[in-house]
């Protein structure tokens, strides 16, 4: 027999607030490791074995073109085998990853493979299993928590959940930096794999869900309204403004690492004692967004979404003129609260523009739409950097945050998106 989806938990009960907090720290884990990633590993060990710049950006593309292509499918089958299930392969996805990374990397560096080819498909590959089972993950606890909320709070806990992986950006940096200095470059990715695979485990056994698989023939049926949901004029709007924050924030996240090696004049294990930092302001200012200023301000999704691109803009202004650490670190700041604010608008804004049937699918399309700007980001970010001038792909931001800005306050029509006070 075919389960409906669960009802809604009672807010009250305690076991609802400690699986959110299980979420919290599973995506916590995935974000303190891909910090540690892109600020303080990938980056600099590109440039000891001696492969361009934009090459390090396509592994991430790479990734994020599995990513935006598998976190559909994923949400989807939440719906039919459960978020407890899906969650946890979503972990060990992200683990196996690491370990890829891990054992490439070496390999890379003591010259067992070599060749930018050969060198750059096993990194790209390694990292690609991220985007195709990683991203399992943030579309199933998206909905988790869509499932066990009621419209008026979505929000804050949707913020809640997803600050989590802003903690782990705040701790990420720093861990990276202590562990390149003491055990080596590749140091982050070995803790990463061990706490992925921990927190698969745990996400498996402990987060609790009544939902059982469905396996009769209905498991091939779509929920009524699926088909074509990324069209709908309800959800649309907001997939249009995640790919643009996606692709500006990938672009500042990408160059930002190589500005700050470039301009401080500092490269491998020492260029972690600058970006590590750096990144750990911005994420400190993604949490003063999501855990003390958007359940104060109670602000709606859409001036969330337009609020978020103010600071964001200020960042790719300041890294234009930027000369010194003390403006890199401000420019980040500003980063990190812009994202802060604008992702939890458009995140709970399509949460509640579709029906509770239909959480799974739309926390796929929110998040793959979220990954989908980060595939071209090192043509429009680390190739025009590298090979044309070093501070266009900041102007290039500039210019698209202007426009989102219009976008979201024309697009968005007043009521979509919204709850009822």
């Amino acid at each position: 027999m075919t389960q409906s989806p669960d009802p809604m938990l009672d807010v009250s009960r305690p076991d609802r607030r400690r699986a959110f907090f299980l979420l919290f720290f599973s995506l916590m884990a995935i974000g303190a490791g891909n910090t540690m990633l892109i600020a303080a590993v990938l980056p600099p060990l590109t440039r000891e074995i001696g492969l361009p710049d934009w090459m390090a950006g396509s592994i991430f593309a790479l990734s994020a073109f599995w990513w935006s292509v598998s976190s559909p499918f994923w949400g989807k089958k939440s719906n039919r085998f459960g978020r407890r299930r899906i969650a946890a392969i979503g972990l060990a996805g992200y683990g196996l990853s690491m370990a890829l990374l891990l054992l490439f990397g070496w390999l890379s560096l003591s010259h067992t493979i070599t060749g930018t080819v050969l060198v750059f498909a096993c990194l790209a590959g390694s990292r690609s299993f991220f985007g195709l089972i990683g991203s399992a993950a943030n579309p199933a606890a998206q909905a988790y928590v869509a499932d066990r909320t009621n419209p008026a709070e979505r929000q804050s806990e949707i913020a809640f959940i997803t600050s989590g992986f802003s903690v782990g950006t705040v701790i990420g940096p720093a861990i990276a930096a202590a562990l390149v200095a003491t055990a080596g470059l590749l140091s982050p990715l070995a803790l990463s794999a061990i706490i992925a695979f921990t927190m698969s485990a745990l996400i498996w056994f402990r987060l609790p869900e009544q939902r059982a698989p469905v396996t009769d023939a209905t498991l091939f049926e779509e929920e009524p309204g699926a088909r074509g949901l990324w069209r709908s004029g309800s959800v649309l709007p907001f997939l249009i403004f995640a790919v643009l924050l996606s692709l500006t924030t990938g672009i500042l996240t990408q160059v930002f690492v190589f500005t700050v090696m470039d301009r401080m004049g500092v490269a491998g294990r020492e260029a972690a004692q600058f970006t590590g930092p750096a990144f750990t302001v911005g994420a400190l200012a993604v949490l003063l967004a999501q855990l003390v200023l958007i359940p104060r301000l109670k602000m709606r999704n859409k001036t969330l979404m337009i609020v978020g691109c103010l600071p964001l803009l200020a960042g790719a202004i300041i890294l234009v003129f930027a000369r010194d650490y003390a403006s890199l670190i401000l420019a980040q700041f500003c980063i990190g609260l812009g994202q802060g604010l604008a992702r939890p608008g458009f995140s709970s804004g399509a949460s509640l523009a579709v029906s509770p049937q239909l959480q799974g699918n739309v926390a796929g399309l929110v998040i793959s739409a979220n990954g989908m700007g980060f595939i071209i980001t090192p043509f429009f970010g680390l190739y025009v950097y590298q090979y044309v001038n070093p501070h266009l792909p900041f102007v290039f931001c500039a210019g698209l945050l202007v426009f989102m800005i219009l976008f979201a306050r024309f697009a968005l029509k007043d009521g979509i998106g919204e709850y009822d006070e």
